[in-house]
């Protein structure tokens, strides 16, 4: 292994973990302003202005997009637990009756008890990494802003806006006497709509002490709520006998296989175009007239996609309309119960409609799919360290594995938030290997479905433990050692693999080498973050519409590889069957 790729036992964000870590084994509550100064110090890439007095907006717009954002402000309690059983023993029977409120960025449920206390459920050390800091970071953020808002000429201004909408005149106003960028408060405006007076004046006028408190940390409780997230798969699926079926397994998210694969709307793309019509969205309207008008290279599927998540959310009917016409094709959706926030979608191909396929999935000889018997096993990708405990799981649970497809977000420090990474070298943090493999996928494969970004093959990743848990020195290094592609879950599932390939629990600090893996393995990062641009992440920027093109290129390729390889069996079958009637 090349001994200069960084780790985080040798410098100050070791530290910085090993803090929070052994503040969390004290039976009692911890409060995070322990962990203020051990955070200051790492300098992280997400936090680049922890230090000054003036706010970080883009670290704080970032925190809020993860946290409870609608009583984050009343938390003075955050416990957490691997499931409903560890909070029950603890002396928390009932969380799962609180209040359920759900990030808007990051799926992690957490139970508001609408007092002062919030329960959420963690899948893996990873969620640890994740949560605090990002605790850390929104408390210290907004003791700035409570300092910066609590002024009578501020207060005065937002108390006379209260209960309007907020506007541009009010929020550069706001900007003059608070010194935030406008740009700033506009964002937050986005994310907290007509309630962001309301919000602003609940910093003004308290100062947030949130304590933290771990229920339980042992690896046999996330095994345990692992084991019970792939029962309830199980249960709610009786009729598929997953230890006789083989099986695709992917990681990606609960929307682009569904679209692609179902069909739904194209069959509703009358419906869909109505609704642009009718929605008042000017720049909807725009981006379709130009997609037909050709002036515009975004292609028109992955819009009617787009169109129809907004639809949906507008009319539950069509959502519902939607899930019946995925059970009709045998296109199964289960959500997670009583532990970590993780779907499940499993797909028969054997029950899919060939001529409903997407039409980037009108590969030779689909005709043959539905003499299939295999499944594709979707999950909603989890984060960090819950990838090696699911993959586990699951591999367990089945009978054959076809091949592993992970599609993912991750910062690139060579390319621009919408390219699309392929990596063979992963060094994985967790277990401080470095991964050889032979990933399946090439920029020939990716580059055709893609319309804005560029595809870069051949990268080496990083899988790091937390977003914030990064920093400029760290990345310098990680980038001259010609690591590119900063992610959190290729080295669990790497690790993972390995298990299923090797008689022995992935070992620790070697190079590893998976060629020769009798499955395929794929794995395709879309840009999200530019570490290296300041304060350039999606709490600042938001992919919106044009985050699909990445998204949908990666799941296009992924169905493509799976389809392929599917039809190629079934051809291969049928020939063999054909020779055997032949001979005599």
């Amino acid at each position: 292994m090349d001994r200069t790729v960084p780790s985080s036992d040798n410098d100050d964000l070791a530290l910085y973990i090993r803090t929070f870590y052994s503040l969390l084994r004290s039976s009692r509550e911890v409060p995070l302003r322990t962990l203020s100064e051990s955070h200051l110090r790492i300098n992280s890439s997400l936090h680049v202005a922890a230090a000054s007095p003036q706010p970080d907006m883009a670290a704080f717009i970032y925190t809020i997009l993860r946290l409870p954002t609608p009583v984050i402000g009343d938390v003075r309690l955050v416990i957490m637990g691997q499931s409903e059983a560890v909070f029950a023993e603890k002396g928390f029977p009932d969380v799962e009756s609180w209040q359920l409120i759900v990030a808007p960025a990051r799926r992690r449920r957490y139970f508001f008890d609408g007092k002062d206390t919030v329960a959420t459920y963690i899948a893996s050390r990873s969620d640890i990494d994740d949560l605090i800091p990002t605790l850390t970071a929104y408390q210290l953020e907004r003791e700035k802003l409570h300092f910066l808002l609590d002024r009578p000429a501020v207060i005065e201004l937002l108390q006379a806006s209260r209960g309007a909408r907020p506007t541009r005149e009010l929020l550069e106003k706001l900007a003059e006497l608070t010194g935030i960028p406008a740009d700033d408060l506009y964002r937050l405006y986005r994310i907290w709509g007509n309630l962001m007076v309301e919000n602003l004046l609940d910093i003004a006028s308290k100062n947030l002490e949130i304590s933290v408190r771990l229920l339980s940390g042992s690896l046999a409780e996330y095994r345990r709520a692992t084991r019970l997230w792939w029962q309830n798969v199980a249960h709610r699926l009786p009729h598929i006998q997953f230890e006789n079926r083989s099986v695709y397994f992917v990681s990606s998210n609960t929307h682009s296989l569904t679209n692609l694969l179902g069909g739904f709307a194209q069959r509703r793309k009358e419906q869909l175009v109505a609704y642009i019509e009718e929605a008042g969205d000017q720049l909807l309207r725009q981006e379709y007239a130009d997609i037909q008008a050709s002036n515009v290279r975004s292609n028109q599927e992955n819009f009617l996609y787009y169109t129809l998540k907004k639809l949906e959310a507008d009319r539950p009917d069509v959502a519902e309309e939607h899930r019946r016409h995925e059970q009709a094709l045998g296109i199964s959706r289960v959500p997670s119960r009583h532990v970590f926030d993780v779907e499940v979608q499993v797909f028969e191909l054997c029950r899919l409609r060939p001529d409903f396929l997407d039409p980037r999935l009108q590969i030779p000889g689909i005709e043959a799919l539905p003499r299939s018997d295999a499944l594709i096993i979707n999950i909603d990708f989890p984060l960090g360290m819950a990838a090696y405990q699911i993959l586990s799981e699951i591999a367990r649970n089945i009978a054959n594995i076809r091949g592993i497809y992970i599609m993912g977000k991750a910062a690139t420090l060579n390319g621009r938030i919408g390219d699309i990474m392929i990596p063979n070298v992963v060094h994985d943090e967790q277990s401080l290997n470095t991964y050889l493999f032979e990933n399946c996928f090439t920029a020939t494969d990716v580059a055709p479905l893609l319309t804005y970004g560029t595809v870069l093959d051949n990268q080496k990743a990083i899988t790091v433990r937390g977003t914030f848990l990064q920093n400029r020195d760290y990345m310098s290094v990680v980038y001259h050692e010609g690591y590119t592609d900063v992610e959190m879950e290729a080295g669990p599932y790497l690790s993972s693999i390995y298990e299923m390939l090797r008689p022995e629990r992935y070992p620790t600090n070697e190079i590893v080498n998976l060629h020769g893996a009798p499955f395929p393995i794929g794995i395709l990062h879309y840009a999200s973050d530019t570490p290296f641009s300041k304060g350039k992440n999606l709490g600042s920027q938001n992919l919106s519409y044009f985050g699909m093109d990445a998204t949908y290129a990666s799941a296009v390729a992924i169905l493509r590889a799976i389809l392929a390889r599917e039809v190629g069996s079934q051809g291969a079958l049928q020939e063999a069957g054909a020779q055997g009637q032949r001979a005599p």
